[in-house]
């Protein structure tokens, strides 16, 4: 059956493959085991199973048919159909379908499927070309008699060169690790007094360069030429008001507009009724105010007004 194969490719990349109309095969992966009794080693892998309830086509299978036989979505659905028919005709006829490198179904005496999987494949690409093997067993006992049997066989003689060669090294491994000690120790004082040293050093630098920096003077061959800057004071009872604004955002970004304009504009604080007041600008006469009023509602303004009161500056 060519399905057996499509459903073989896709059970390497997923963990679910459903037959719509049939079943779902599910992988789960499995650590490499070892049977004490048998002395076999597995792999890891993937152990398979079988959910009878899970017939849904979710379209993992179909698309994939499609696009391997180059053919429509729904010509594939149908050659699903017929594969899981034939499935569930050799079922109720009571045979066991064999479904290459996946397993064998069949169903019980309850009339309900059962699955075995194949042993012989792993899904799992981690583990592929890995398979199990027999490891003969280990006698230990038998080693044990083989080792004893040496030692009874073989003498053990000491001469008495080796013996003094052998109290000479003890005295000598003894001498080299007295002296790693003390070296070890000196080492250590040699540090210490190198950063005290280091120390010492670095504040005396940090006092010469303070002393340089606070007796420093600084000369400019070419300085820059002073810079007068004028501002116009904004002075005045009558004000020319542009808008009030319940929001001190809105009643900024009102001035800044009139800024850009030309406008001597500004904020002159806020009214009875909690109003940010927005003020095109301030004069002392009265008579230069109206005049500036009436240019203003001609060309910017129809709803300007003229504020008369003193602000605190």
């Amino acid at each position: 059956m060519q399905l057996t194969t499509y459903i073989n490719d896709l059970l390497y990349r997923y963990e679910c493959v459903i037959i719509p109309g049939f079943g779902a095969l599910l992988t789960q992966y499995q650590s490499a085991q070892i049977d004490p009794e048998t002395q076999t080693f597995s792999p890891p892998g993937k152990t398979l199973s079988f959910n009878r309830q899970l017939q849904t086509n979710d379209g993992l299978l179909a698309n994939y048919v499609a696009s391997i036989e180059k053919c429509s979505y729904e010509t594939s659905l149908q050659k699903i159909r017929n594969f899981t028919g034939k499935l569930s005709f050799q079922l109720s006829e009571k045979e066991v379908v064999s479904l290459k490198n996946i397993g064998e179904f069949h169903l019980n005496e309850e009339n309900s499927v059962q699955f075995i999987p194949s042993s012989k494949q792993n899904f799992s690409t981690a583990s592929f070309g890995m398979a199990s093997f027999v490891s003969p067993k280990v006698n230990r006992e038998v080693y044990k008699e083989e080792v004893r049997a040496l030692e009874e066989k073989t003498p053990v003689f000491i001469s008495p060169e080796r013996r003094a060669s052998g109290s000479y090294l003890k005295y000598a491994a003894i001498a080299i690790v007295a002296i790693s000690i003390a070296g070890f120790s000196g080492m250590k004082l040699y540090e210490g007094s190198v950063q005290k040293h280091n120390f010492a050093e670095k504040q005396k630098a940090n006092t010469i360069v303070e002393n340089q920096i606070q007796e420093a003077t600084f000369v400019i061959e070419n300085p820059l030429p002073t810079l007068n800057l004028t501002f116009s004071k904004h002075t005045g009872k009558y004000h020319i008001i542009a808008g009030a604004f319940r929001v001190e955002e809105n009643a900024q970004k009102k001035m800044n507009q009139l800024q850009e304009k030309g406008f001597s504009a500004r904020i002159i604080g806020v009214n009875r009724y909690g109003l940010h007041q927005v003020a095109y600008s301030s004069y002392e006469n009265r008579i230069d105010a109206l005049k500036n009023l009436r240019t203003i509602k001609n060309s910017q303004n129809q709803d300007a007004w003229l504020l008369v009161q003193e602000i605190d500056q």
